[in-house]
Formats: structure tokens, C-alpha cells, sequence
């Protein structure tokens, strides 16, 4: 008896399978018996230091159309002030803040509460080629998109 193509594939994705979760089991056991094993396989994302840092974002479409914040970065907080638009005078508690190099010229920037560490507003920057994305928790609509101007370099050159 001739078995199909598609029988020896449903197999081979069966045995293949099976042999992942027994794999991720033996791991799992294995690293529950190996605490300092198991803390080493963690997979690490360097930070990024923005220290330094003074940018302008510029928003053209989403929540803050019209608007201009100028972000100050110093070794672990942010403070974001309206310099253009209808935000203008409107006062902004200074917050935590971590930066992860996502890609080539790119970050990913979350800005947290400097108390509860709550997620505030969250940010994918290119600064190649000046795409801004935000978003920002606590509406029904809290994306918005535009440019990202560097005004001064922090202590650690921009991504690349």
C-alpha cells in the first residue's frame, strides 16, 4: 500500500510536533531544577539610553493633530511640553521612561508612570526617516502619527 503525500506530511508535522513538546518539557523540568539556568536563557533587549536627548514630535494625523510636544530625556525620566498647537500650556508631570532599539534607525520608547509604573503613552520612532507613531492609553481613539525632529543627541549616538 502507496501512503499519499499528504498522509507522510500530516506524520512527519505529527512527529515533529510531538517532539517540540517533549523537548519544551524536558526544558521546562530542566530549568525548574536549575534556577540559575533557567534566569541565563531569559532572552536580554539592551536598553537604550536617551539621556541627553531633546526631540520634537510632530503630529499630522490621529489624537494629537496640530500638535507639537518637545520631549526631554535625562537618565531615567521624560518631560514632554507643548510647544505648538492646541496642547500649548497645558502641564505635563515628568515620567519614567524606557528605550529599546527595535530595528535599523528605530525605537521603541514606553513612557511609565514614575509611582504605579503604569504604561502612559508608547512610541515606534525611525529616525531615518522621521516617522513618529504614539500611542497613548485612555481614549477610544489613541493613535497618532507624524515626525520626529532631533534637536540635540544625547550622550549615545542615535540608532543606525
Amino acid at each position: 500500500m502507496q501512503i499519499s503525500g499528504r498522509v507522510r506530511a500530516m506524520g512527519v508535522a505529527l512527529l515533529t510536533s510531538g517532539a517540540l513538546v517533549g523537548a519544551a518539557a524536558l526544558a521546562q523540568g530542566s530549568a525548574a531544577a536549575h534556577p540559575a539556568r533557567a534566569a541565563a536563557a531569559v532572552p536580554s533587549v539592551p536598553r537604550f539610553s536617551m539621556a541627553g536627548y531633546v526631540l520634537d514630535a510632530k503630529y499630522t494625523k490621529g489624537r494629537n493633530t496640530g500638535n507639537t510636544f518637545e520631549q526631554t530625556y535625562k537618565a531615567h525620566t521624560v518631560h514632554g511640553v507643548p510647544i505648538a498647537g492646541p496642547n500649548v500650556g497645558v502641564k505635563f508631570p515628568v515620567e519614567d521612561y524606557v528605550a529599546m532599539q527595535i530595528g535599523n534607525h528605530e525605537l521603541y520608547v514606553a513612557w511609565l508612570d514614575t509611582k504605579t509604573h503604569a504604561l502612559l503613552d508608547v512610541f515606534v520612532m525611525n529616525f531615518k526617516t522621521h516617522a513618529i507613531y504614539d500611542y497613548a492609553p485612555g481614549s477610544l481613539h489613541p493613535e497618532s502619527t507624524g515626525t520626529v525632529t532631533i534637536k540635540h543627541v544625547g550622550k549615545t549616538p542615535p540608532p543606525s
